[in-house]
């Protein structure tokens, strides 16, 4: 579905990608595990290109795009086709839930308003937030306004969803139900590429895992070999220090 090839991205002197490369095929849960500063949001906004490359491919369902030249429109185009849910949830805080949900398909996809709302409707069904719909942001905890920001994702019926650590944000606390419906969403078959922390969501709910450091992939293998046998050394001490609670 989705094949990233030579990524490169720097922030000055700073490399925050090198040679970077990735497959995600339809129906995968690919969680991107690493250290703080390795690289892994920079990819995932190079990929729906809320960064621009220095250098790499994307090939999209057999359509390829040069990283770095590729024309605003066809950005337009990959974005009607995918979907980002942010860690901060970026909802607008003076609509209600439905109308968070609602603008992007009125505004950008000048879908009418009747159909648009219907859309929304299911989506937040689906997360568990349909009883919401007249509540505004501040009305909701942590947990509940990233539901909804899951919920404007699935409205626009994307072909894959970015998820850029959906729970960073959250307490402890919170962080279950968020977790439970995006695990809802993957025995469902829906495609996600998911930037990470929460190992037990890698281990048992992703079906492949990339782990980076330093702006470069280390070792991305399907998630019962990650985990049972790693094969870089770093990679082991990375998971024997997260599961030991160290950091």
């Amino acid at each position: 579905m989705i094949e990233v090839r030579n990524v490169n991205k720097s922030f000055g002197n700073f490399g925050a990608l090198r040679d970077v490369s990735l497959n995600v095929e339809k129906g995968d849960v690919v969680a991107i595990l690493g250290p703080s500063g390795s690289g892994k949001t920079t990819l995932l906004r190079c990929i729906n290109f809320l960064e621009i490359a220095d250098s790499g491919t994307l090939n999209f369902e057999g359509e390829e795009f040069d990283m770095h030249s590729i024309s605003k429109k066809d950005i337009s185009r990959l974005r009607r086709r995918t979907a980002f849910v942010f860690q901060n949830y970026n909802l607008f805080l003076n609509k209600t839930v439905l109308q968070n949900v609602t603008e992007g398909l009125i505004i950008a996809r000048k879908m009418p308003k009747e159909e648009a709302e219907r859309k929304a409707v299911q989506a937040l069904e689906k997360v568990g937030m349909a009883d919401r719909l007249d509540s505004y942001p501040i009305q909701l905890s942590g947990g509940q306004q990233q539901r909804v920001a899951i919920a404007r994702a699935l409205a626009t019926e994307p072909e894959i969803i970015y998820f850029d650590e959906p729970t960073s944000a959250l307490d402890p606390e919170l962080i279950g139900e968020v977790l439970a419906v995006m695990r809802d969403l993957a025995h469902e078959g829906m495609t996600m590429l998911v930037v990470t922390h929460e190992m037990n969501f890698a281990r048992n709910v992703s079906n492949k895992v990339v782990f980076m450091e330093n702006g470069q992939v280390v070792e991305a293998a399907d998630s019962e070999s990650f985990f049972a046998h790693p094969k870089e050394e770093r990679t082991k001490v990375f998971i024997q220090t997260i599961l030991s609670g160290r950091d």
